[in-house]
């Protein structure tokens, strides 16, 4: 059976692990190569939970090469624009091309908006939005050159209402909103949509970690998991806590297929019914 983007190749930003891992696999299942990078090292504003490693970069590559599908893993920092080009435009020669980007990579730090530091601050905007903006720029020639293509970017429900202790990660999801609405206009006349995808919390280190448990058990000094869970369920209408991964990389396989091949400009949520709660 044909796969859904079979033969095509797609560009993934933070695919050591989480949501990027799982987009790459996703792809991978349908019939895509992939140019996986990450930037495989820490940022000191992000204290509540550990980045991804060259190691997790490599178990990515080692799950998509178990399905028969070729990658290309680069580290690079989507904040450093001329290796992430170069990582890009390496990976396209390798593998003849470029069709889909997704723009996944994201950190999150945590604070109430007026004692945000100025580095949280500037740390925040220059992977969650400068980066998806340096991860575009690269891929739109290349996805001129092959006569189309589909780009996702990674918002969040906090692109789309706001979220206490959270400010600067609200902001930089707004404006990743704002990106791709221009965008979706100004690539139309080349045949390449863009799309962004609004999660609400995901299953993975980015939330299973003591500053997201301590956003939904505020006034606790020791927040745990199970102490934050009513927080959690109170976020979404549907009676869950958060949701995996592949529930993202799903919405993004479909954006990036030949069925939504009329969406652009389009905000989707996956978020279990909280941007309507």
């Amino acid at each position: 059976m044909t796969g859904r983007v079979s033969g095509k190749v797609a560009f993934i930003t933070g695919a050591a692990r989480g949501q990027g891992r799982a987009h790459a696999v996703r792809l991978a299942e349908e019939g895509a190569d992939i140019i996986a990078v990450d930037s495989c090292a820490p940022i000191a504003t992000v204290d509540k939970y550990p980045l991804a490693t060259e190691e997790d970069l490599a178990e990515t590559v080692a799950i998509v090469e178990k399905l028969d599908r070729r990658i290309v893993a680069r580290k690079a920092d989507v904040r450093d624009p001329a290796a992430l080009q170069a990582a890009l435009d390496a990976g396209a020669a390798q593998l003849g091309g470029l069709d889909i980007v997704v723009a996944n990579a994201g950190i999150a730090s945590y604070g109430l908006s007026w004692e945000l530091t100025d580095e949280m601050w500037k740390d925040m905007l220059d992977v969650n939005l400068t980066g998806v903006w340096h991860t575009a720029k690269a891929a739109v020639p290349h996805l001129m050159r092959r006569g189309g293509g589909s780009m996702v970017f990674t918002s969040s429900i906090g692109g789309l209402k706001g979220i206490m202790q959270v400010a600067h990660y609200v902001a930089a999801k707004h404006g990743i909103v704002g990106l791709m609405r221009t965008m979706a206009n100004e690539l139309a006349p080349h045949r390449i949509r863009v799309n962004t995808v609004h999660p609400t919390n995901v299953d993975t280190h980015m939330i299973q970690n003591p500053g997201t448990w301590g956003m939904f058990a505020p006034d606790d000094p020791e927040p745990t998991q199970e102490k934050a869970m009513p927080g959690f369920m109170s976020l979404n209408a549907l009676e869950v806590p958060w949701i995996d991964s592949v529930d993202i990389a799903n919405a993004v396989l479909f954006l990036a297929s030949d069925e939504a091949r009329y969406i652009t400009g389009a905000t989707l949520p996956v978020d279990a019914g909280a941007a309507v709660k």
